[in-house]
């Protein structure tokens, strides 16, 4: 585990996390500590308690909304998935009665050509 100093509000806090996450550590925490300011600056001096519960809530409502949207997304993927096969079938099914009307109208000019070649 690597060591990283983030700064939330002012204050420094060391942090522990794998080898190569320390910018993506570091994004985070700047992250947090923008949504602490964005509080501090429309409520004032709340306490430093309060503001770091206000911003875990607001983090959290954030997640929740994208977790929301991934779950839409997905559904939205496993239909067009779904649909995407149904075409796949639907083709594969006229290509092949497509076919066969190509073998019948084969062997239809075969017999004509016969019947013609004969008289």
């Amino acid at each position: 585990m690597v060591q990283v100093s983030v700064s939330i509000n002012g204050r420094a806090y060391r942090m522990a996390c794998e080898d190569g996450q320390e910018d993506h550590l570091l994004s985070l925490a700047r992250q947090f500590d923008g949504i602490i300011a964005e509080l501090r600056e429309n409520f004032g001096e709340i306490g430093d308690q309060r503001l770091t519960v206000m911003a875990g809530i607001m983090a959290m409502d954030q997640m929740s909304e994208m977790s929301s949207k991934v779950e839409t997304l997905s559904e939205e993927i496993k239909t067009l998935r779904d649909a995407r096969y149904a075409i796949k079938e639907k083709n594969e099914g006229d290509q092949e009665a497509l076919a066969d009307r190509i073998d019948k109208a084969a062997e239809q000019l075969e017999r004509l050509s016969k019947v013609l070649l004969d008289n």
